[in-house]
């Protein structure tokens, strides 16, 4: 295809890291619409309508470069020495050091040649000098200074690590674990929905009974306290803070001395009982009954000690928490669109947004309060997770973003693009592209902000885990974003600076001793995998997509990655059972999902299956007769022959499900999200039924064999 037509857009675009062409899943090249680009450079704040804005827009970004005295953040590599620029006036001298982040300085910053010629910056002529900063700076957040005259600067300077690896305690050892959805795994104990008890007695049981080393679940992240609740995990109010929903109320200490302990017990009696006649999860009923019990609970005062420990708890989240918890509080009262609100309160620094808070402190505090308890009790699965010889634990699930009327699309509204949502484009499983409604971050105002708002999120979200799981990870290096209006095909990606992304990634974890998984399957350049190898995260790796590019066939076991995390399948997919039925064509068929005849995919799907069969036969995994069952076990089995670093066996797997939890593409088409644990009957199965579920502990223990081959 033809490159675009206005050369000034192209280099405008390329200099804000806008893509005007690309490589496709099947690998054409594609030329992106002039509109497309144009829409996504307006949410960067840049007009692009004409060749004169172009130009317009190209010369003010030359003017904000030289007006800086140093550059929005640094961020470097430990070990390495880096190089960073600076502009004082022609011929001034600059002096520069570094402010660590325990308070000390480090002096004496090496100065190097720079030829660069000085620019007008309306009159006044601006030079520019190098610093070199030294290799054995200390991994963490400082900042550089610089003094040139009577103008002194600063900025951000993330050291980050070369190589994060995995925790010293993993040692040379493989580590399995179960992957689930934390709401679809429902106890006796539990309202209707799964929740953080049962999430400590899965790991209890998966630790203790078979030598699991994490539990892998879905995102915790929280939804708007409003009905209807957004079912879906990936698409939360707040990334930062964790929904309510997965409180058990009785957990919570204060619960002993409430007064009216009937009216708890009659809340509870009445959520489960309606969740027994219904097929499907109910959040909004779920969480109409906890929320009257919290309150309740909430009314309780605590201790002295209770207090005390709540207040650290508001100290150590800051305004983050109180942004929160007053969108929660506005939600409740205006909804949960926050861009139907009065105008006046649109922005959280706004002072009708104070006036509301002040007026309303119990409705703000027991939005503070919740957060409390989920930090309690994800801080005990965490413990018990450990204490029972898990490797990791818990580990984490991170969306790719938030839902645009929700909490953070609020109080970071400044940090995101509006105007554009971000998405993926067309690719094998999707192929009309996928609109995921969010906004995304916008690179140069991270960069401005140091990354704040980032590295505060991967802190949050690796407090209480031993590893985190990153969905679509390759958006830390581009993401799709589509404009306003327009379909999903007609997004173009947009560039992010991933040595920092990935490097704070790294920094957290290391702070944490966790381990990092990048969700990277979908459309990926292949430099990106090599990337993330490179930096010690690990990859993620489908055995059905794992394919052997020469051969086109299944790829050998000694074949796959080493930093990886292996599994059958992936909750994008129905659970092994359905998918060897080839339910997952038949779904995309009836959804109106397929761009071809629904028995040409089918057909393709049963070849694809066929080869991995033969494959399995091939190593001795699969004999002549093998029922359903055999075929699951031998693919559990080709697990173990990879190098693999961690195993997931899917607790949906193991226990026989069929029904898929999630079809991209789909809203209420289907009821993603809202699918209880079942058996291979279709009857939801209870914790309590898992723990003494023959073909569960089957599956558990052959994991157990191939990742401690010499355990008895």
């Amino acid at each position: 295809m033809a490159p675009m037509a206005d050369p000034s857009l192209t280099a405008l675009a390329d200099r804000l890291g806008v893509a005007c062409a690309y490589h496709d899943w099947v690998g054409n090249f594609v030329t992106v619409e002039e509109s497309t680009v144009v829409g996504v450079l307006a949410a960067l704040g840049v007009r692009a309508d004409t060749e004169a804005d172009c130009a317009a827009a190209i010369s003010e970004l030359d003017r904000q470069h030289w007006a800086r005295a140093l550059p929005p953040t640094i961020v470097v590599r430990s070990g390495t020495e880096a190089s960073f620029w600076v502009h004082v006036d022609h011929g001034a001298p600059a002096h520069v050091w570094v402010r660590m982040e325990d308070g000390t300085v480090r002096s004496g910053i090496r100065q190097a040649d720079n030829f660069t010629p000085p620019f007008d910056l309306a009159g006044r002529l601006v030079g520019e000098a190098t610093f070199v900063l030294p290799a054995d700076l200390p991994l963490g957040y400082h900042r550089v200074h610089l003094r040139s005259g009577d103008r002194e600067s600063d900025t951000p300077l993330i050291v980050t690590p070369a190589w994060l690896g995995l925790p010293e305690r993993m040692g040379n050892r493989r580590v399995w674990g179960l992957a689930t959805q934390l709401y679809s795994v429902r106890s006796a104990g539990s309202w209707g929905i799964g929740d953080l008890s049962d999430l400590t007695d899965l790991a209890v049981w998966a630790g203790s009974e078979h030598s699991a080393g994490y539990v892998l679940i879905n995102p915790l992240h929280a939804a708007a306290p409003t009905s209807p609740m957004e079912p879906s995990p990936y698409l939360p109010t707040s990334r930062r803070f964790v929904n309510p929903l997965y409180l058990r109320v009785e957990a919570i200490p204060e619960y002993a001395r409430v007064s009216k302990r009937g009216r708890l017990d009659k809340l509870r009696a009445g959520c489960v009982e309606g969740a027994a006649k219904s097929d499907i999860i109910d959040r909004d009923a779920a969480w109409d009954a906890k929320r009257s019990a919290l309150k309740l609970v909430y009314r309780v005062p605590l201790s002295a000690g209770r207090q005390l420990a709540f207040e650290a708890f508001k100290r150590r989240e800051g305004t983050a928490l109180d942004d929160f918890a007053t969108w929660c509080a506005l939600a409740e009262k205006y909804g949960g669109d926050w861009r139907r609100w009065p105008a006046e309160l649109h922005h959280p620094s706004s002072a009708a947004v104070a006036e509301f808070a002040e007026k309303n402190r119990r409705a703000v505090d027991f939005h503070r309060w919740l957060q409390w308890q989920l930090d309690d009790q994800l801080a005990h699965a965490q413990s018990q997770a450990l204490r029972t010889g898990m490797t990791l634990g818990i580990m984490a699930d991170l969306a790719v973003g938030v839902h645009p009327s929700g909490a953070d699309a609020w109080s970071l509204q400044d940090v995101l693009a509006l105007g554009v949502t971000a998405g993926a484009p067309p690719d094998e499983f999707n192929q009309l592209g996928q609109d995921w409604s969010q906004p995304p971050w916008r690179p140069d105002r991270l960069e401005e902000l140091g990354y704040q708002p980032f590295r505060s999120l991967i802190a949050a979200i690796l407090r209480h885990a031993g590893g985190v799981r990153i969905d679509h990870i390759i958006g830390l290096f581009r993401l799709w974003w589509i404009p306003a209006g327009a379909s999903p095909t007609k997004g173009t990606y947009v560039r992010y600076n991933h040595d920092a992304m990935i490097g704070i990634v790294a920094l957290e974890a290391h702070r944490a001793g966790a381990v990092v998984v990048g969700e990277d399957l979908g459309t990926v350049e292949p430099w990106a995998r090599d990337y993330l190898r490179d930096r010690g995260l690990l990859g993620t790796s489908i055995l059905w997509f794992e394919i052997d590019p020469a051969s086109r066939g299944p790829l050998p076991a000694e074949q796959w990655r080493e930093l990886c995390l292996s599994s059958v399948t992936t909750h994008d997919l129905p659970p092994t059972p359905g998918y060897l039925a080839g339910d997952h064509v038949r779904l995309r068929a009836e959804l109106g999902l397929l761009t071809r005849p629904v028995d040409d995919e089918l057909a393709d799907d049963r070849t694809a299956q066929e080869a991995w069969m033969a494959e399995l036969r091939r190593v001795g995994l699969l004999g002549a007769d093998a029922t359903e069952e055999d075929v699951i076990v031998g693919l559990y089995r080709y697990l173990g022959r990879t190098r693999s670093r961690l195993l997931a066996l899917a607790l949906s797997d193991a226990v026989g499900e069929r029904r898929t939890q999630n079809q991209p593409g789909t809203t209420d088409e289907y009821p993603n999200w809202r699918v209880p644990l079942a058996g291979p009957d279709g009857v939801p199965i209870p914790l309590e039924s898992v723990f003494t579920d023959r073909r569960t502990a089957r599956l558990a223990e052959l994991m157990r064999t191939v990742t401690n081959p010499g355990c008895d």
